[in-house]
């Protein structure tokens, strides 16, 4: 798929599935990607498939593989839909069969799935028409699932996190924002999801899920998943080193460690009708 010509600005925030340029960017380092973002909690998956009608399970822009090995750990068969050739060989190799196109796009030639999940990726997707396509592919009683989780490190991160990305990208976008946003934040975009869900008249009443869980993090570990994220991918590596050493120090001055709270959000619905 085309990217953005880069002097073209990335749309306003409120339609990031336009800004195709920080889209397709996660793939830069596709292992660093993989072996850094964390995974999803056994619980939301569990809960997923034991609502599905069947083990057929369609995987919105899958990444590296990640939510889909946990499915396929499950006893499910999936396939991934990526639209970046880079993280779709990485998933290939570990073992997940990858049809590289984005979401809107992609043909599935008659195929149907019992649940169609997209995990960490469905802001990427026009709401509108990958809602619509998702209920096209689904079967009678199948599944959707949107999840994702809520990355806000403690003041204590995010904070020099915040200033050293102002000092080093000004001209950034990016730079402008808070350094921690609330949890309603993200409860209202999942609301959105759930919303435009409902607006099909195809699903079940959406239902929205919240899994709180957390994880420890050394400063090499934090350091590792920082630049897998929107924010680094598209910076100059003298750039992205300014901000890593000045969130170095700042967890060094914590003791090298510290707890993320998560939590991972989900707008679900199924399909009407009798599997």
């Amino acid at each position: 798929m085309p990217t953005l010509p880069r002097e073209q600005p990335e749309p306003s925030p409120a339609e990031p599935h336009k800004a195709r340029r920080t889209a397709e960017s996660f793939g830069v380092d596709a292992q660093r990607y993989d072996q850094a973002r964390p995974a999803y909690p056994d619980a939301l998956v569990a809960r997923i498939v034991a609502g599905s009608p069947g083990p057929d399970v369609l995987d919105i822009g899958c990444g590296t593989g990640i939510a889909a090995r946990q499915f396929q750990a499950a006893g499910c068969t999936v396939l991934g839909v990526e639209p970046d050739a880079r993280m779709a060989d990485f998933a290939r190799a570990r073992g997940l069969e990858v049809e590289v196109a984005a979401f809107e796009a992609w043909q599935p030639v008659g195929r149907t799935f019992d649940t169609v999940v997209a995990a960490q990726s469905w802001h990427w997707v026009d709401p509108v028409a990958g809602t619509v396509k998702a209920a096209r592919v689904l079967r009678p009683g199948g599944r959707l699932a949107i999840f994702g989780h809520v990355y806000e490190p403690p003041a204590e991160v995010a904070e020099p996190f915040a200033a050293a990305f102002r000092r080093a990208a000004p001209d950034s976008p990016l730079s402008s924002q808070p350094a921690r946003r609330p949890l309603d934040l993200y409860q209202a975009g999942y609301a959105k999801f759930a919303d435009k869900i409902g607006e099909t008249e195809q699903f079940e009443a959406p239902e929205q899920w919240r899994f709180d869980w957390e994880q420890s993090y050394t400063r090499d570990q934090w350091l590792d998943l920082l630049p897998t994220t929107g924010g680094l991918t598209q910076l100059r590596p003298d750039q992205v080193a300014e901000i890593l050493d000045a969130v170095g120090d700042a967890i060094d001055s914590m003791g090298g460690r510290f707890t993320m709270n998560y939590t991972t959000l989900a707008a679900t619905a199924v399909l009407v009708g009798t599997p």
